[in-house]
């Protein structure tokens, strides 16, 4: 292993605006503190919030790095001195709170997960922000079981297919919304059993003479799939919203919630506490790797690009005509 260098390359935020104000910099190596550990990265995913942020919407908590990335992969090169389960030349992927669109990141060691068996450190790198998200709110708090219905709005994006999967192989009967046919199809690759053609087909009516309504709705339109969320639901069913492209803001009747004991509930993962990300690292550990390891779950990277052509890796993103991850390389 080669030493730790005193400076390493990052993308930095110029201003805020499009993907043309990532630029490349130097700065000094992140310190780490007592629980953390200090990463080589040698992928980082690009997700929905490192473009957000980089439009100066989404702010990183207080203490965290002001660089992108909320995940990332590589060789572990230091540890904090009360770090007891990684050691030096461990390769891991981990959430992070920012700072993976750089040659090394500092990261909580709780947070940080083995690279599953069978995968390259690459690949592995697109798993933590979605997978995390989609844990914590499908299956901790939405409680899904199996033998339930889901329904998945944006079924081929990050979100949506790592749902799509994860919720087939614990037993869910699993209908998503896209659009067009090749991203349908796409969803139907990966388990779902119902592609429904948002453009052409009433997801509510779909969803109500297939199944009798959904148990579980992941959500990330929000605006006036909230009033058609609630129709589509079942008796006792959970709706979570974790993104609202369509807009937050909508008048709905509200009876049907009450009459059919629906609970409606949304989350952010970044600003919760590290002990909840803890949490949900261990769960994922222990209940979902086994399953990447044997290739029952696998990871979808779509296209790789080096850190250094960020903002092509970003204009790529929201072109919105991709299927799968998109990771930066170092």
């Amino acid at each position: 292993m080669s030493s730790i260098p005193e400076k390493m390359k990052v993308v930095e935020i110029s201003e805020f605006g499009g993907p043309e104000v990532l630029v490349t910099a130097e700065r000094d190596i992140p310190a780490i503190r007592p629980t953390e550990v200090l990463i080589r990265v040698e992928g980082a995913g690009v997700n929905g919030p490192d473009l957000v942020q980089r439009r100066g919407h989404y702010p990183p908590p207080e203490g965290a790095s002001d660089l992108l990335g909320v995940e990332a992969a590589g060789e572990v090169v230091a540890m904090g001195s009360e770090v007891t389960q990684w050691k030096v030349g461990d390769k891991v992927c981990a959430l992070t709170n920012g700072g993976a669109y750089a040659e090394y990141c500092s990261i909580e060691a709780s947070h940080c997960l083995p690279v599953p068996e069978g995968l390259t450190v690459v690949e592995a790198a697109s798993l933590p922000e979605t997978f995390f998200t989609v844990w914590s709110n499908i299956f901790m708090s939405a409680k899904l079981k199996e033998g339930e219905t889901i329904l998945i709005h944006g079924g081929a994006g990050g979100i949506g297919s790592t749902a799509v999967m994860l919720a087939k192989a614990f037993g869910a009967k699993v209908f998503v919304t896209d659009s067009p046919k090749e991203r349908l199809e796409k969803c139907l690759e990966i388990g779902a059993d119902r592609a429904i053609d948002y453009t052409k087909e009433d997801f509510v009516n779909v969803v109500r003479d297939e199944a009798g309504g959904a148990d579980v709705i992941l959500d990330i339109l929000g605006g006036e799939y909230i009033e058609r969320n609630i129709k589509a639901a079942k008796p006792d069913g959970r709706i979570v919203q974790i993104a609202f492209n369509l807009g937050s803001k909508v008048e709905i009747n509200l009876m049907p919630v009450m009459l059919k004991r629906l609970v409606y509930t949304g989350s952010t993962l970044r600003s919760r506490p590290s002990s909840f990300k803890a949490l949900i690292a261990s769960e994922l550990r222990e209940k979902v790797w086994p399953m990447v390891g044997k290739g029952v779950i696998k990871p979808l990277v779509n296209k790789t690009f080096p850190l250094s052509e960020a903002v092509e890796a970003h204009k790529y993103m929201e072109a919105a005509a991709h299927f799968g991850k998109i990771i930066l390389t170092n």
